[in-house]
């Protein structure tokens, strides 16, 4: 495992939300002034679309941020049609993504079950894979761009992105995005990055609010990195690994863990 791990806790999901968001706008601002560019790795559910709507509000910290040099990405997407309400990319529109000056060029967005791949999850996997690809650069031995900042929820299972404990999708070592078959929630079938791709983040933030959370938590927490168990546990940045939660989400944590 690289990379340090950091745990943070704030008072609730509210302002974990805004605490979150602040702090991801001067990661990604930073990163543009020493670059000129920036990459984020959106996550979906009610953690990352608050953690989208508090990016949002004019008042606070979108301002920070220039738009049109910022590269979006997806860790997962639910493989269901263009304009779907489940699907992620749908969710982060309606909650930030139409309220800024994005390029289009730089939104790269899992393609849906109704695009060119007629119902394919592993060819739309594979169109996905080789766009990181093209956006990683001229060596071939790089698959993946060094994303600044990747963010993943954590489900009450310990699942992140859509690799669930103990399922296929969470062995694999090769690819850098999978068809994911049969998931054990809605919708069975998904599109979703791989663990060695998730790595290849310089930082990983992973997000966890609410008692229904505290379970997978203290298990990630405490799990062997390579625990087929517990997918969290798995997830960690090359640089930094940062959990960031509520109160009641790190219930579960020793006193000095939080």
């Amino acid at each position: 495992m690289t990379g340090a791990r950091e745990v943070v806790v704030h008072t609730g999901k509210d302002e974990l939300a805004r605490s979150t968001a602040e702090r991801l706008a001067g990661r990604l601002a930073d990163a543009q002034a020493a670059r000129g560019t920036a990459s984020v790795v959106l996550t979906g559910g009610r953690n990352g679309n608050a953690l989208l709507a508090a990016l949002a509000d004019p008042a606070g910290t979108r301002a920070r941020l220039d738009w049109s040099r910022l590269d979006v990405w997806w860790g997962d997407e639910r493989f269901l049609p263009e304009g779907h309400p489940d699907r992620n990319h749908t969710q982060a529109r309606e909650a930030l993504l139409d309220a800024v000056p994005l390029d289009p060029a730089r939104v790269h967005v899992m393609p849906p079950s109704d695009s060119r791949y007629a119902g394919d999850a592993e060819a739309a996997a594979e169109a996905y894979a080789t766009e990181l690809a093209a956006a990683a650069g001229a060596d071939p031995t790089v698959r993946v761009p060094a994303f600044d900042v990747l963010l993943l929820g954590v489900g009450p299972d310990t699942h992140v992105a859509s690799l669930f404990p103990e399922h296929p999708a969470l062995r694999e070592t090769e690819r850098t995005v999978v068809g994911v078959h049969g998931a054990p929630k809605p919708p069975p079938t998904r599109l979703s990055l791989t663990l060695p791709a998730i790595r290849a983040a310089e930082e990983v933030w992973l997000l966890a609010a609410g008692a229904d959370k505290a379970d997978a938590v203290a298990l990630a927490l405490a799990a062997d990195p390579g625990a087929l168990q517990a997918p969290a546990a798995a997830a960690y940045g090359r640089s930094r690994t940062l959990w960031l939660l509520d109160e009641a989400a790190a219930a579960g944590l020793p006193a000095t863990g939080a």
